[in-house]
């Protein structure tokens, strides 16, 4: 139910932000509590609109916002990320430190380089509780491949070494949000027999969600799963679908129609990026005329891929041990390695967070490297 919000954050999440700004200049900040299964809607105040070729850069991101919260570099860990609609500043959803009991905080960065840290108890605030969240004592686990836990652990698999967690499905309520046809969808895992689940949640918020449980066939794996979360998702095909994206990596698309809290939905495959693999952001550029989708992971440097092919794709559905098996629509390898949270700074641009050797840097793509 909503309600206002008078307390910090108690864990770091997916965050995102609503594109409209009010009369005012006032923009929204959702971020993602993944401990408390809520989501928080913060009103920020008016910010200096960006110029026209504006770009954020931020090299060295990990010492400086290390620095900046009087903490290890290992101990700070980006858990999300949004780009401000007017200013461009990109905020960043993070951990202090690894584990469920990592303290939330988020930084801004300006286009000016320059870093701060967000008082959120200073900001107008509103909430939304989920009420399909799994419980505390739910005995199932979920598997991330991002290596920043705490509990990961090296596994080789057929000759890959993987770091891989296994975490409480708790803290897999919340995976991903994004803003599709005027409401806010909250992807993740719930307390239902089929758990992987889509939530389109009103804003602002008055009370009303609907939940809807989807299955999707898994190529590499060789068949349906209803358990898996989506990892990343975004809206597409005008507003009336969403495109999302999972572990090992099958890329589906769901039709908005289908998504109205009856029954188990089946997505349609349209993509498998290859196994061993964990997504962490979907997002969608213009170039030439033409859109294009990024999916940044954990295995492979930045995947392109048509957005037009999607429509004409039929659903993947015979697994890829079988000799007449599928990956589906094209996709291209781009020379961008070590990419792993996006956002678009506007529909010809995205800032990534990006390995750079021992440490990460914030950099903006413009279309043409793309």
């Amino acid at each position: 139910m909503p309600s206002t919000a008078t307390s910090t954050l108690l864990s770091a999440g997916p965050a995102l932000f609503a594109p409209d700004i009010s009369v005012d200049g006032t923009a929204v900040l959702f971020v993602a509590d993944v401990s408390r299964a809520t989501i928080f809607a913060f009103e920020l105040p008016e910010e200096e609109p960006a110029g026209e070729a504006a770009e954020v850069r931020v090299d060295q991101l990990g010492a400086k916002v290390a620095s900046l919260l009087g903490v290890e570099r290992d101990d700070a860990v980006i858990r999300g990320m949004a780009v401000h609609p007017t200013s461009h500043a990109v905020y960043l959803s993070i951990a202090r430190g690894r584990g469920p009991e990592a303290g939330p905080v988020v930084v801004r960065a300006g286009t000016d380089g320059e870093l701060s840290i967000v008082e959120l108890d200073d900001l107008p605030v509103t909430s939304f509780e989920l009420d399909d969240a799994p419980a505390a004592d739910d005995e199932r686990m979920d598997h991330w491949l991002d290596g920043n836990e705490s509990t990961s652990q090296p596994r080789e698999i057929h000759g890959v070494t993987l770091n891989i967690a296994m975490v409480p499905v708790q803290r897999s309520t919340i995976t991903g949000l994004a803003w599709v046809d005027g409401s806010l969808f909250v992807a993740g895992l719930s307390n239902e027999e089929f758990s992987s689940r889509l939530r389109q949640v009103a804003y602002p918020f008055d009370g009303s969600a609907t939940g809807t449980s989807v299955e999707i066939f898994h190529v590499d794996h060789g068949k349906y799963e209803t358990q898996s979360p989506i990892r990343a998702l975004t809206s597409f095909d005008g507003g009336s679908s969403i495109l999302a994206t999972y572990t090992c990596t099958p890329v589906v698309q769901f039709s908005l129609d289908q998504l109205r809290g009856e029954g188990l939905v089946r997505g349609r495959t349209v993509a498998e990026l290859g196994p061993m693999n964990q997504p962490f952001s979907l997002v969608s550029y213009d170039r030439d005329g033409e859109e294009f989708l990024l999916v940044s992971n954990t295995r492979h440097p930045l995947l392109k891929i048509p957005a037009a092919a999607v429509a004409g794709q039929d659903p993947l559905s015979v697994p890829a041990s079988e000799p007449d098996s599928s990956l589906g629509i094209p996709r291209e390898s781009l020379p961008h390695a070590g990419v792993t949270w996006m956002a678009n700074l506007d529909r010809g641009s995205i800032v990534v967070v990006q390995h750079d050797g021992d440490d990460t840097r914030l950099r903006t793509f413009r279309a043409d490297e793309l």
